[in-house]
């Protein structure tokens, strides 16, 4: 997802978009400490998508 994706978003579908990827990433992370995934990079995408929801969060809350 990138962050002109992100910025269409409203606060709600925002909220609801974090909770779903911080879920994505914590199943990817079991995942890969029981076996290794065949592609770890997924792991840093799906945390660097939590970053970029949970910025842009933050930076409507201090408007």
């Amino acid at each position: 997802m990138k962050q002109s994706e992100v910025k269409k978003l409203s606060v709600a579908e925002l909220q609801e978009k974090l909770g779903e990827t911080k879920k994505s990433y914590a199943d990817l992370k079991l995942a890969h400490a029981i076996t290794p995934l065949e592609n770890p990079i997924q792991l840093r995408n799906a945390r660097r998508v939590v970053a970029r929801i949970a910025t842009e969060l933050t930076n409507r809350e201090l408007q």
